[in-house]
């Protein structure tokens, strides 16, 4: 068990890290001048996408790395991985259908299983409660 515990904190913290980072970028399109590499405005118009697509995705990134962290907010942790998978295979999308070098494909693809594997070894104080059956209600 404490296994499973210390895997889950790895894999939630590098995810939270990486998605409090790019929303970051995101907001501020590529010029906080800590990561090094082709500004985000570029890779973003290189797939065909308008630059306003990062204000919205840095704008939701930022509170669903912080769900992520925070305890309790299940239905929150819920949606916050829900968008960082969907986010995440867009751009492995994006990146396979205009083409680009395998590593560019690849890198939101391990993003992606990194996000899943954090949700799926999370506590049971982590977990949304199951709704009861219709045969259970009164």
């Amino acid at each position: 068990m404490r296994t499973r515990s210390i895997v889950y904190w790895v894999t939630t913290s590098l995810i939270a890290v990486e998605t409090l980072a790019g929303g970051a970028m995101d907001l501020t399109h590529g010029r906080t001048g800590v990561v090094e590499g082709e500004p985000v405005v570029d890779v973003v118009t290189r797939l065909g996408y308008p630059t306003y697509v990062l204000t919205i995705l840095g704008i939701l990134k930022i509170p669903a790395a912080l769900a992520l962290l925070l305890p309790g907010l299940p239905r929150l942790k819920e949606w916050a991985y829900a968008g960082i998978v969907f986010e995440l295979t867009v751009a492995a999308a994006s990146q396979a259908g205009t083409r680009q070098a395998p590593m560019e494909i690849a890198t939101p693809v391990m993003l992606a299983v990194l996000a899943a594997s954090s949700w799926a070894l999370r506590p049971a104080s982590r977990k949304l409660e199951g709704r009861p059956s219709r045969s259970a209600r009164p």
